[in-house]
């Protein structure tokens, strides 16, 4: 199956489910494309083990199954250009906090004349022998997501949202609740309102937008409010949940009369 290319998919309905990947294993990501996950967000920001070797098996394993989008672990322009090398359909900026910031990351993610990206031979260029075919598509056929998460980005985001050559925002609410002096209380009313100033930019300004959400109910609650992409749990999430919802049924139906907690 031949995916179309992202930024024109997040630009359309219908919106993009998908999950964080933090653990090192292609197989354990390939599983969650084939049970229907649009989209793996792989986690080089915060995972120990993903770097870009990593983020290329997997983006092999899950191949023509769902879209992989690896988020950056610092800023550093020639983390953008292996993961996009890769053949990663597109890449996560974390703390994006101005215009500035955002002009920056356009310049480091796509090709001239909209950008800088540097020319390389690699997994996305057919190893040299679509390198014409790849030049020719890359700033049409990769994202650039720009995640929003500091009290300062929201202050600014009716100028970053204005910023050509991206492709999309992406809300990350956790790391928003702590610059705001809120750490982990992403229902507060405060983060809320937050979130709803950055929905509100991206509507007027007709960019897709994206967020995290930990629960099913909360992201379907996002895709309400218009989300175009949501990203719910993690890899490791879902299976130990799986796993305790497991043994809570089994013992429920061995015992019955245990009304423990």
């Amino acid at each position: 199956m031949t995916l179309s290319a992202l930024p024109n998919r997040l630009a359309t309905a219908p919106p993009l489910i998908g999950t964080l990947v933090t653990m090192e294993n292609p197989e354990a990501a390939e599983a969650l494309a084939i049970s229907g996950m649009h989209w793996l967000f792989v986690d080089a920001e915060h995972s120990p083990t993903l770097d870009t070797r990593s983020i290329q098996r997997i983006t092999q394993a899950v191949a023509g199954r769902a879209y992989v989008i690896a988020r950056i672990p610092v800023a550093d322009e020639g983390w953008i250009a292996r993961i996009l090398d890769s053949g990663a359909d597109g890449v996560i900026v974390p703390h994006v906090r101005s215009a500035d910031d955002a002009r920056r990351w356009v310049r480091a993610a796509k090709y001239p004349p909209l950008g800088t990206r540097g020319v390389g031979i690699a997994r996305a260029h057919g190893y040299g022998m679509d390198l014409a075919g790849y030049l020719s598509r890359a700033n049409d056929a990769t994202a650039l997501i720009l995640q929003i998460e500091d009290a300062e980005a929201v202050r600014h985001i009716d100028d970053i949202v204005a910023v050509p050559g991206y492709d999309a925002v992406f809300i990350g609410p956790y790391d928003l609740s702590g610059s705001m002096g809120r750490l982990g209380k992403v229902d507060d009313p405060a983060v809320r309102a937050a979130v709803a100033q950055v929905r509100a930019a991206c509507g007027a300004a007709k960019v897709p937008f994206g967020i995290f959400s930990g629960t099913a109910d909360g992201a379907a609650d996002e895709l309400a409010h218009g989300a175009s992409f949501v990203a719910i749990g993690s890899d490791i999430g879902l299976m130990a949940g799986t796993a305790r919802a497991t043994l809570d049924s089994l013992h429920r139906k061995r015992h019955p009369d245990d009304q423990r907690e």
